[in-house]
């Protein structure tokens, strides 16, 4: 039982800290319309500038933080850049990025793979001693405090004149483009902040785990979006848009609880991204398959009305 709750502990805590990350997903997935897939390696690139300026740099573990942060806006601007100026589609200027990034992350981490924390103090090590907390448990409390912070800001900057005209965009680039707004702008912007965002969520998820890895952000554009879809399903009803950011965040708890109660009843690890890519799809389609199912009923009963 003991083993069952620090697994839990441990999902939650990794669940809210990779929400910050699919609140950036949410960002360009569903506000922007944008399949955005330079998210893979800004999380790893967020990671390892975390690690690096950690370990090696000797940096504070919060200013690394947004040095990460920093590093996962800069990745955003540059596939925002090649989608609006250069008018690379954006499914395809996300994969020229993301694969740029690996060697850009393998450079940063000095050609090393992996870079470990277990002897470097980090903010959640911090304040697991300071609090005489677990790892989990400063990680859930780190996570909640950022998660609102973020919450907060993205509900007040979309609020802006800036951000409804993101927003418009996503639901309408045509007629925002004949009010007069730079779409090019709205877009670059919704780029850079998502991957900022992700950035950050990479660099706590590597402070929590005591390690920054090249790798790390493989698939998190699938969780993202298995997150959203699982969010959506449990509180898609409610509209206020600070729900719909809040929904995520849940959904992406809920999504590694399940993960964890999954691999404590024996599923293989490695078949984890492939329950991802199966929750996603099913998620994705039920609804359309639902919707047309509705649709031809309706016009069936409406000729058998007619006859």
């Amino acid at each position: 039982m003991n083993g069952l709750l620090a697994s839990l502990q441990g999902a939650v805590a990794q669940g809210i800290l990779w929400g910050i990350m699919v609140l950036g997903v949410y960002i360009t997935f569903r506000l922007m319309d944008i399949a955005d897939l330079t998210v893979d390696g800004s999380f790893a690139l967020g990671a390892c500038v975390c690690a690096v300026l950690v370990v090696n740099k000797q940096v504070n573990p919060v200013i690394a933080l947004f040095a990460a942060m920093a590093a996962g806006l800069v990745a955003g601007a540059v596939t925002g850049l090649l989608h609006t100026i250069f008018e690379i589609p954006a499914i395809l200027a996300g994969i020229l990025t993301q694969i740029s990034l690996w060697s850009i992350n393998l450079r940063i981490m000095g050609g090393k793979s992996n870079l470990p924390l277990l002897k470097t103090e980090t903010l959640i090590s911090g304040l697991s001693d300071a609090l005489g907390l677990t790892q989990a448990q400063a990680s859930m409390i780190v996570g909640i405090i950022v998660a609102i912070i973020v919450i907060v800001f993205l509900y007040w900057f979309f609020g802006t004149e800036i951000g409804s005209a993101m927003r418009a965009t996503g639901n309408n680039e045509d007629m925002v483009r004949a009010l007069g707004v730079n779409t090019k702008m709205t877009k670059l912007l919704s780029l850079t902040l998502s991957n900022g965002l992700v950035g950050l969520s990479g660099a706590l998820v590597c402070q929590s785990q005591k390690y920054g890895d090249v790798g790390s952000g493989t698939g998190a554009i699938v969780i993202g979006l298995a997150a959203i879809v699982i969010g959506e399903v449990l509180m898609g009803r409610l509209t206020p848009f600070y729900w719909k950011l809040t929904s995520v965040v849940a959904g992406s708890v809920i999504y590694f609880v399940i993960r964890a109660l999954v691999l404590r009843m024996g599923m293989n690890a490695n078949d984890m991204k492939l329950l991802s890519a199966i929750i996603v799809a099913l998620a994705l389609c039920i609804p359309v398959a639902v919707s047309k199912y509705r649709l031809k009923k309706e016009y069936s009963e409406g000729g058998e009305e007619e006859c």
